[in-house]
């Protein structure tokens, strides 16, 4: 009885402790981006950081150096591509609607021709996707125009992310070393060897897919950027730079880039086929690409991750935290899945699951002679493989 209540009451400390947590990032989430986007940040250059120390650089002098490069990452961006990027965002806002308009005519005189009796029929239906077009576009750009850049929020938020995190960035690069020992000093002596061997399943998971996965989209971004320009389509820097950023997904990035890229180049080519047949081999070339070489090469099989429920956690942690909820949805759910792999083998090496068939010699009745399955028996069949696995 002593031990189920110690361990009732450890359960029920902890997911007081969640709550909690979940409650101040709720609270404190306007405030809180610049700081995760450090720490993030600071988690991904940590290898480089460690590198460089290895190579006999100070670590006070290593983190300065990362930080360094990535303000003239920002700067450059700033300097030469956000200018570019905000003209074509703006072109695409002021000039879709008219160029779908065009496409519309174009498909009306091709389909009167070929369609004879059934042209009406098409005409209704196609006006109709126009005018939900038209309808869905003016609230996009309403709500981007209201939420993101109304009472200067976005240019705030901006200055705060350019000033805090390069600082977030700096210290926690300098003392990550000793946060991990001091964060190792306080996990309890009995469970560290378990806790030590969850969380190195939990890093493995992130990191192979934040900086594998990462450096994908980087390359990615580049090749449709490349692509999409060399063939001459509009938007094409816009087009290849948000496809490679959302292949951080795998698939989900893929298909917007498609649907978004064969849509222009429909409305920009028409009747001339020849632009929609190169975006098509582009994709399909990115495809082929990431399939075969860069997904194996550089992030291969160690991230755990299923696509759908990584995309579940990116919708469920936006919706609940915002930009920050973005930012560390990855990490989470990789320590939610590695908890739940852990939490079933706790289950299939337990007598709960074995109830009902023979008992092994070292599983013992209770006293009352009844079969085993309380939580305790279950942490008990459990413990020789945490040791051994630790």
């Amino acid at each position: 009885m002593t031990a189920n209540r110690t361990s009732e009451r450890q359960v029920l400390f902890w997911l007081a402790i969640g709550l909690l947590f979940t409650v101040a990032v709720l609270t404190l989430s306007s405030v809180l981006l610049p700081f995760v986007a450090g720490l993030v940040i600071a988690y991904a250059v940590n290898p480089l950081a460690d590198m460089l120390q290895r190579g006999g650089i100070p670590r006070v002098v290593s983190a300065g150096l990362i930080v360094l490069a990535f303000l003239a990452i920002v700067v450059l961006a700033i300097m030469f591509l956000i200018p570019t990027l905000a003209v074509q965002v703006q072109q695409l806002a002021v000039s879709l609607p008219s160029e779908i308009t065009q496409l519309q005519v174009a498909l009306e005189n091709w389909a009167r021709d070929k369609l004879g009796a059934r042209f009406p029929e098409f005409k209704a239906g196609l006006d109709q996707a126009a005018e939900e077009f038209a309808k869905n576009w003016a609230s996009i750009a309403g709500i981007v125009a209201n939420s993101v850049w109304a009472q200067g929020r976005a240019v705030v938020g901006f200055i705060s992310i350019l000033l805090i995190t390069p600082v977030v960035l700096f210290y926690t690069l300098v003392d990550w070393n000793r946060m991990m020992d001091r964060i190792k000093s306080w996990l309890p002596r009995d469970q560290a060897p378990t806790i030590l061997r969850l969380a190195g399943e939990v890093d493995t998971a992130i990191s192979a897919f934040i900086r594998g996965q990462g450096l994908v989209c980087i390359i990615l971004g580049i090749y449709y950027v490349a692509a999409l320009s060399f063939i001459g389509l509009k938007y094409g820097l816009l087009v290849g730079i948000v496809t490679g950023v959302l292949s951080f997904v795998p698939f989900v990035g893929w298909a917007v880039g498609l649907i978004t890229s064969t849509v222009l180049a429909l409305v920009q080519g028409w009747p001339d086929l020849t632009l929609l047949f190169g975006v098509l081999a582009i994709f399909a070339g990115s495809q082929i690409l990431d399939a075969a070489f860069l997904s194996p090469k550089i992030v291969g099989s160690r991230i755990g991750l299923h696509p759908v429920w990584l995309i579940f956690a990116l919708m469920t942690f936006s919706t609940l935290f915002g930009t920050v909820g973005v930012l560390v949805a990855v990490p989470l759910a990789a320590a939610v899945g590695v908890l739940v792999r852990f939490a079933l083998e706790l289950y299939l090496n337990s007598s709960f699951y074995e109830s009902g068939q023979s008992r092994s010699a070292d599983q013992p009745a209770r006293a009352d002679g009844s079969p085993g399955g309380t939580a305790s028996d279950i942490t008990a069949a459990a413990t020789p493989i945490l040791k051994d696995k630790a």
